[in-house]
């Protein structure tokens, strides 16, 4: 087997794949999140730093001589608010007059080698400037004007390392901690809903193989709360149910079909025998050999049936349409089978529609289908009872005709069987010949002719066949 064929369960691709994607998503959220947390700490170190350059600013005066001076005690003062404000920063603090002289450098740390400040620094609008040390470190500088009387007299200029300001050594374990965290909750997650999802779809693997060795003795889970699973399972119990009826009816047919077959060869051999061996003469043998011919067209009969049957069942047998007056042509369909069932204890009644309605037909298979229903609603009556046919504008575009009843009616469990090929009802089995294709065989005639036939209702005292057919079109 080739790689590309081989399989994995349902549990292993989703919960790999999730996790693969769930992964990749929190490796972009945090990528993004240490920018946003770097540019945000610097903005707050920033901030910091100003407020730490306008304190110290505001604690210098300037002297009569001009010379600007800081207050009694401002450095312990600067070691003090700085340790307060954020220990991670270091900041390296000038105190320069208005000419760029440096005054004072409180921590002793000086990383330029010139003793004026540069103007161009000192005069630039931005007081937050970012520039490269000599020693090439990346740095930000602060400067706050030192005010007297409103004028400028001097300024305090804070440099931070960039690398300072932006260090958060905390915040990474923190994001770290977290992205781990959603990432093992979330498989976990994904891991326990896709077990509990493809459990019942492996339930039901594990029954079609049991339906594919015809053992239909499995469970399935009843109680699932997914709507598309349910669905899944309840269908493939009602098909496999319905396989099991179907292979039950395979059984009775071969049984049925063997038995129909066997009954008229067992009779004409038996006659023919008689005959053959002068067991009887004369008018009595003519009367074997006329048995034993109409046994012979009773079995042609019905293997026409099974070849009729086939051939229309692959789409072979044509219908050809013709438009009729549904009155006329049902008129004539019930004369014709009145006058070849002349029974005096069955009662049928037409009811025909007011006006003429055409339809496009095949007369000859339509007047199966009525034939074979009626055939039905004799058999049920046992040649008594009262039938009607009954024509009736359906909807604007179709016709139906209602075969009636007054008979015993079909058993609950069978209705939804009595289309099926080969099936014969309970009450039927003993008492009537035949091979269960009437019913399926007409429904596909109505189909083929657009139209369909269907069970409307059947109760004691009461069954209904509808046919239904499409008017003709102008």
């Amino acid at each position: 087997m080739n790689k590309s064929d081989k399989k994995i369960s349902l549990l292993r691709y989703w919960t790999t794949r999730y996790l693969m994607t769930l992964v990749i998503g929190l490796i972009v959220v945090g990528i993004v999140s240490v920018f946003w947390l770097r540019q945000t700490n610097l903005e707050h170190r920033l901030d910091m730093t100003k407020y730490l350059g306008q304190e110290i600013a505001d604690r210098f005066v300037e002297e009569q001589s001009g010379e600007t001076v800081p207050q009694e005690g401002i450095f312990d003062y600067i070691q003090q608010r700085q340790n307060i404000l954020d220990t991670e920063l270091d900041p390296i603090i000038y105190i320069v007059d208005r000419n760029g002289r440096i005054l004072s450098n409180p921590f002793e740390r000086n990383p330029f080698t010139f003793e004026i400040f540069p103007v161009s620094i000192l005069e630039n609008e931005n007081n937050v400037q970012r520039l490269r040390l000599e020693s090439g470190e990346e740095s930000y500088l602060v400067k706050t004007p030192i005010m007297a009387e409103d004028v400028i007299v001097g300024w305090v200029v804070v440099i931070q390392s960039a690398n300072q300001l932006t260090q958060m050594n905390e915040e990474f374990r923190l994001l770290a901690i977290m992205l781990v965290s959603l990432a093992l909750i979330g498989w976990a997650v994904i891991y326990v809903l896709s077990r509990k999802l493809s459990r019942p779809i492996q339930d039901v693997a594990t029954a079609a193989k049991h339906v594919q060795e015809q053992d239909y003795d499995f469970t399935l889970p009843a109680n699932i709360k997914e709507q598309e699973v349910h669905e899944l399972v309840h269908s493939f119990r009602e098909m496999s149910g319905r396989l099991q009826e179907l292979e039950k009816l395979r059984s009775e047919l071969l049984a049925g079909v063997t038995h129909e077959l066997k009954t008229p060869v067992t009779s004409m051999t038996g006659l023919i025998q008689a005959v053959r061996d002068d067991v009887v003469s004369g008018e009595e043998a003519k009367e074997f050999l006329d048995v034993s011919l109409n046994e012979a067209n009773r079995m042609k009969t019905m293997v026409a049936d099974l070849l009729e049957f086939n051939s229309f069942a692959a789409y072979s047998v044509p219908i050809s349409k013709e438009e009729h007056d549904i009155n006329t042509l049902l008129k004539e369909i019930i004369h014709q089978w009145e006058v070849a069932n002349d029974e005096e204890t069955l009662q049928l009644s037409l009811h025909l529609l007011e006006d003429a309605v055409y339809v496009s037909v095949d007369s000859l298979r339509l007047q199966q289908i009525i034939v074979n229903l009626l055939n039905n609603a004799k058999q049920a009556l046992k040649g008594e009872g009262n039938m009607d046919a009954v024509l009736y504008h359906k909807d604007p575009s179709t016709i139906g005709i209602d075969i009636i009843d007054n008979g015993p009616g079909i058993a609950e469990e069978e209705k939804h069987l009595i289309f099926e090929r080969f099936f014969r009802g309970e009450n039927k089995k003993y008492d009537t010949h035949g091979l269960g294709l009437g019913l399926p065989f007409s429904k596909m005639i109505a189909r083929s002719m657009e139209g369909d036939l269907v069970l409307a209702e059947s109760a004691p005292g009461r069954t209904v066949f509808t046919l239904e057919l499409p008017k003709h079109q102008e």
